[in-house]
């Protein structure tokens, strides 16, 4: 039977249509919520439900007894930009998961076009009469108005600080207190936004809009402690405090109280809202390997009379510059050369975005990181929770953190960049984990590079400066960071600061059931687990060679876990599967190196940046003697090889099947009979010395190898200047070549390849 409508049939039966959706919707919000629609879940995330969201005290640098969590089920609506406030709602979103997860309950776009409406009822305790109440928002992308029994509380632009209001004079104290706040999120506008994106793919994922962190409320006295800032000073053995109060009353004063296990172990008491010392007999020092922290108490007192007390704690470290004895600049931890190896850390969940499913979830991303032997992270792009530095705190990982980046094409967006840089700063300086600062990523939105270094230097000189990670670094802050992948690599070494690989590694493997969907990718993908442990591990020998031999301070390897369709985590998405074991990546971080060269003669690519003449068209047949002239050669960088081949580290690109190296080198005055080959090839490769065939080698190798130099060559070297010339020919696949002479350690003497 075929039925025709009209224009006005199809209007009325999508209208039917709509009804009985809106219909479907209001019934299956009366009930009860559930977790819109996903490809992942965490194992975290499948036991969230209205009544358990999130109830952990959520500032712990700063902690009162009393306190109320309005996390939970809000009412919530989406109207244009320019509507007012709705009488009536769409349903029930819950809080602190932003709008677009699935954990919020609905999971839906939002544009610039767009407000997002959140309504709740509340009840303060009767026994908060008499104080101040604050309501408190760890995080709302972006812009936010907040409303209570119809006042304007406040607005806030911004979306990683916190920030609160006082809504003493606008409760009523009879029944119900009724909040609104409405939220609007140009996700692709001029402000720090990370990797937010509305049309996510690659590295950019989906965004986060609304409140994304919890809401809370606080009882505090009309004269109280707004903050605390304390700066470990271990040179001296004290902490620098300041105690900022409400009020400049010139009758206020401080007493705070540092203890370990319940012990005293200093006190100090002052003016408020000025400088104080507290001064430390023998401290016991935080570190990665002994995060220990110690307890502070606060009180503010008016002559005899308690104010207010509010609780924190705090680490002693110091993280500095210094010179080795190789005139090397590493990064200190505590006066100690502390190589750092960590990863790139984004912070993004598969069912929550930014926001984790819960406290569990984000202390066990840092546990495995423990784990495995990492003792750092770069957090990217991204601010999290106080609740995730405290971890970092308490179980001891380092933090570099980035400042999220924007576009900064305008000057408002410039000043909003500014000033959300100093909220970040102010908000999480106390962290004793945190010990870089990364101002830019790469090039993102990257302006006036050196006058925001030395703010930030003024603003914080207690820790190092990264003024840009990775491709356009200034020549200012005090770290020089470049990105390869898959790498590893290192910048060439400068006085004025420590060398950094700000980002490397990224080896994809795409796990059957745990993906974001059919589409995954990664910077090198490889077939199965037991090939990722084991580049894996041939990267980390090159990093700890590279952190030796030239001065590599740090190594960030991408990343923790997958997000989205990008697969190159140790986790999975979902964090239900650990691509490597821990206890190889343990093994891989930690690495000592009995096979360090005693010398080296002519630095391969791994140990310095040596020029060569080259030519990937076919020579004269004399190529490889002494006397040939390679003058019409072009000259560049070893090793050679197409970009993402493993093992190697390519620095001038060879792309033809085959190519030719000459190059001289100097020999002292070393026993000749201990020199040895140190090499790469991928394929086939032919080294003469001095006009003498030394080695030649079929096939490929994955890792940089040793290889006895044949006799009638080595019979040819003599002390002075020698002449080397390398040719390799590849058929298929990635391709490189590299080659020095080292002398080994006399341990290692007789293990090189024959």
């Amino acid at each position: 039977m075929n039925v025709r409508l009209t224009f006005r049939g199809w209007l009325l039966l999508m209208a039917g249509l709509w009804t009985a959706t809106v219909a479907l919707v209001r019934a299956d919000s009366a009930g009860g919520w559930h977790p819109a629609p996903t490809p992942l879940m965490t194992r975290w995330g499948s036991n969230v439900t209205p009544e358990n969201v999130w109830p952990e005290y959520p500032r712990p640098q700063l902690t009162r007894p009393e306190w109320s969590n309005l996390n939970g089920l809000w009412d919530y609506a989406i109207t244009s930009d320019s509507a007012d406030q709705p009488t009536n709602f769409a349903g029930q979103i819950l809080v602190p998961f932003p709008v677009e997860s699935a954990l919020s309950g609905v999971a839906t776009n939002f544009d610039e076009q767009s407000r997002l409406w959140y309504h709740r009822s509340f009840t303060v305790p009767a026994s908060w009469r008499g104080q101040r109440v604050r309501l408190h928002f760890g995080a709302v992308d972006w812009h936010c108005d907040v409303r209570v029994n119809d006042w304007k509380v406040g607005l806030h632009e911004g979306g990683y600080d916190a920030f609160s209001f006082d809504i003493t004079d606008a409760l009523r104290w009879q029944g119900a207190e009724q909040m609104v706040v409405g939220v609007t999120d140009p996700t692709e506008g001029d402000q720090p936004r990370g990797k937010q994106s509305r049309k996510p793919d690659g590295i950019f994922y989906t965004p986060t809009s609304g409140i994304w962190q919890t809401v809370w409320l606080e009882p505090v006295p009309a004269v109280c402690i707004d903050r605390l800032k304390c700066v470990p000073d271990v040179d001296t053995n004290s902490v620098h405090l300041w105690v900022a109060v409400n009020s400049l009353a010139p009758n206020l004063r401080v007493e705070a109280v540092a203890s370990s296990n319940g012990i005293v172990v200093a006190t100090i008491s002052g003016v408020a809202n000025d400088g104080l010392v507290l001064n430390l007999s023998h401290p016991h020092l935080w570190s990665p390997d002994d995060p220990f922290l110690y307890d502070l108490k606060v009180t503010l007192k008016d002559g005899g009379k308690i104010l207010d007390t509010v609780g924190s704690y705090f680490g002693m470290r110091k993280i500095a510059l210094r010179k080795d004895d190789q005139g090397f600049n590493r990064i200190t931890l505590n006066d100690r050369s502390y190589f750092g190896i960590g990863t790139l850390d984004q912070g993004f969940w598969p069912e929550g975005i930014y926001t984790a499913p819960s406290d569990e979830a984000l202390r066990a991303d840092i546990e495995f990181l423990k784990k495995a032997g990492f003792n750092f992270t770069r957090k990217h792009v991204k601010v999290e929770p106080e609740r995730w530095y405290y971890w970092c705190d308490k179980l001891g990982l380092l933090v570099w953190q980035d400042m999220p980046s924007g576009n900064n094409a305008t000057p408002a967006g410039r000043r909003q960049f500014e000033n959300e840089l100093h909220r970040m700063i102010s908000g999480l300086e106390n962290h004793p984990a945190i010990v870089v600062w990364v101002l830019f990523n790469e090039g993102w939105g990257q302006y006036d590079t050196k006058p925001l270094t030395d703010w930030l230097k003024s603003l914080d000189p207690s820790r190092l400066v990264d003024d840009a990670s990775g491709w356009t670094d200034m020549r200012t802050g005090d770290l020089l960071d470049m990105h390869s992948y898959p790498g590893p690599a290192a910048p060439m070494t400068e006085a004025r600061c420590a060398t950094v690989l700000g980002e490397f590694g990224g080896l994809g493997l795409a796990v059957e059931g745990h993906t974001w969907s059919s589409k995954f990718w990664g910077y090198l993908m490889v077939p199965d687990a037991s090939e990722l442990s084991l580049r894996y591990a041939q990267m980390l020998k090159q990093v700890w060679k590279l952190h030796y031999l030239r001065g590599l301070s740090a190594v960030v390897y991408t990343q923790t876990a997958d997000v989205e369709t990008e697969c190159n985590g140790l986790l999975t998405y979902d964090r239900a599967v650990a691509k490597i074991s821990p206890d190889i990546l343990w093994a891989a971080n930690r690495l000592t190196l009995p096979d360090m060269p005693k010398d080296i003669i002519l630095a391969d690519a791994l140990f310095g940046r040596v020029g060569w003449s080259y030519t990937m068209e076919k020579p004269a047949e004399d190529w490889y003697e002494v006397k040939f002239d390679a003058s019409a050669w072009k000259t560049g960088p070893g090793g050679f090889g197409s970009p993402g081949t493993p093992g190697v580290v390519i620095n001038t690109t060879w792309n033809s099947s085959d190519i030719w190296l000459r190059r001289s080198f100097t020999v002292g005055s070393e026993e000749l009979a201990q020199l040895k080959l140190q090499l790469f090839h991928d394929e086939d490769v032919e080294v003469y010395m001095n006009g003498q065939l030394a080695l030649e080698q079929p096939g490929f190798v994955q890792d940089y190898d040793e290889y006895d130099i044949a006799p009638a060559a080595l019979a040819a070297l003599h002390q002075g200047e020698n002449t080397i010339a390398v040719h390799c020919h590849q058929t298929t696949g990635g391709q490189g070549v590299d080659v020095g002479i080292i002398v080994p350690q006399p341990a290692e003497a007789g293990s090189a390849k024959k």
